[in-house]
Formats: structure tokens, sequence, C-alpha cells
């Protein structure tokens, strides 16, 4: 039978108390029944793979899932509809979404972006297929965000190598920066939309962006999480950050002459050989984030 495991899976938890119940129903439905470790059970036939493990997770696989899910897991077992109607489970309030992009990029801007979105903007959001960037496409980022900045209020902090060395030599951290980037985008935001609620994504200490928001005197309702990106405000600002690393990263390309890859492996350092080739270290300096080893370990490469 052919492996599942590459389609997307709908995750869930589920009461124990109606493990047997599903064992059952999943017996009377022809699904053929086996026990992998750390499971109660995995059932399986043809287009839905369903496993139960015992600490309670259930997770379905399969091109067939969707009906499965919708006319028989959600009302009969999970008693909630978060794949039938995934906007039910979202806590639909008016709020500010705020993420970064090109953090760990060597060339290019690092952006921060921030949306405002209205309760009834959620399910419109969704519509346009909003979710983490980094399940996203270059090209699908690029067609989402236009639609995301004609829908929403938004505010977008780029900052090009050059400032953002320069920034970096104040902060001398890269998290204080940061926090930085995301204080003066949510400080734009509130000031424009009224609005006083804020979620972001945890990268440090909670305290750093605290920190930063209050020596711009910000008293706002702040949610810092892992993996808030779920939340669509947030969703919605990573794709615009996204974005406008993409397109910085790009423009760069094109007034060097040279492609600038993302991140910072071999085809970076490769890049980076060529820049100086061309143009000498100087015009690496401009294009390329300073504090990264990476350039370490090009400058020393280039010496020997």
């Amino acid at each position: 039978m052919a492996d599942d495991s590459s389609t997307p899976s709908f995750v869930a938890t589920m009461d124990m108390n109606l493990a047997d119940k599903l064992f059952q129903d999943l017996q009377q439905q022809g699904f053929t029944i086996t026990t992998p470790a750390h499971t109660r059970f995995s059932a399986r036939k043809k287009g839905i793979t369903c496993t139960l493990y015992l600490s309670g997770k259930l997770v379905v696989q399969g091109k067939e899932r969707g009906p499965f899910i919708e006319f028989y897991l959600e009302p009969e077992i999970l008693g909630s509809f978060q794949f039938s109607h995934p906007l039910a489970h979202l806590e639909l309030i008016s709020r500010i979404g705020i993420d970064e992009s090109g953090k760990g990029d060597f060339f290019g801007p690092l952006c921060v972006a921030g949306v405002y979105v209205e309760a009834q903007q959620y399910a419109k959001l969704q519509a346009l297929g909003v979710k983490d960037s980094k399940l996203l496409t270059d090209k699908s980022i690029r067609k989402i965000a236009a639609n995301i900045k004609t829908h929403c209020l938004y505010h977008i902090v780029k900052i090009n190598p050059p400032k953002y060395n320069q920034i970096y030599q104040d902060f001398k951290n890269l998290n204080r920066l940061l926090a930085w980037g995301h204080a003066t985008t949510i400080e734009q935001l509130v000031q424009r939309s009224g609005c006083q609620d804020v979620i972001i994504d945890q990268f440090a200490d909670e305290r750093v962006v605290l920190q930063a928001l209050k020596r711009k005197q910000m008293n706002i309702h702040l949610t810092q999480r892992h993996r808030a990106e779920e939340d669509l405000a947030v969703a919605a600002a990573s794709i615009l950050a996204r974005n406008a690393f993409i397109e910085g990263l790009e423009q760069l390309s094109q007034d060097v002459g040279i492609e600038l890859p993302k991140g910072s492996s071999k085809a970076v350092v490769l890049a980076a050989q060529k820049i100086i080739e061309r143009w000498g270290p100087e015009k690496l300096l401009s294009l390329c984030k300073q504090h990264f080893k990476t350039l370490d370990a090009i400058l020393n490469k280039k010496r020997e």
C-alpha cells in the first residue's frame, strides 16, 4: 500500500476515553489496524492513515482525509471543527501581528513587518491563502503580499546592510536590534490604528522587547509566543517581511550584477568571493551583515 507520509497531516489531541470507540468505529469502516511502537493503534485504508499515540495525539494523513475528518472524526470524536471550520478556533479580535525576515541571511536587509488585522478581516486573510511565509514559495509570497497591502493597514521597517551594520555597532546584540525593529513597527501601527493588542513571535527573553517598548514609553498588551505565525495576523506580517527581504535582496543583486543567495550556505561564500574579485572587499562589506562569522571565513580565505 502507498505511503501517505508525504501528504499534509491533520493533528489533534483527543480524549483517550474515546479511544475504544474510535478503534471499533474504524474497524467497522474497513480500516486495517496495527499497533506500532508508542501508539494506541494505527488504522489504514486507501487514502487515509489515522494514528492515535499513547499521549493522546491523533494524526490523520492521506488524500482522502478531508471527508473522514469533517463528517466523522470532528463531530463524533473530537467535538471541535478546526479542520472543517478553521476560523472557529481562532480568537477573532482586532490585533497587530509582527514578524521579521532576513536575520539569518548573510546578504540583504533585515525586514520587520507589522499588519493590523480587524476582527472581520480574518476570513479574508484565510481566503487569500495567508500562512507562515516559510510554507510558501517566493512567487506565492509576492502575490499574497500585494493582496495583504490592499486589505490591511501595515508598516515595514527595512534595514539595508550599511544601516544594519551601523545600528548593530550601537546595540552590539542581534536580539536588541530586533527588539528595536519590532518596537518601531509596533509604535507606527499603534499610532495609526489605535489598536493596543499586539502579538509577536518570541525570539528572545520576553524582557528584551518589553524594554524596547518602555524606552518608547509605550504601554500596550503584548503577547509573545513561539510559533506565533500560527496566528493569521503574524502570518500576514511574516509574508510582508519576507516579501520585503526578497525584493531588497533582488535589488542588491541587480546593483552589483551578481545573484546574492539567501542564507549562509556555500553558495553565499562563492558569491562573496566573486564580489571581492570584481569590486573589492569594501563592496562586500556594503552588501552583508558584518557580524556573521561567514565574513571572517570569506576574508581569511581571501587573504591566504
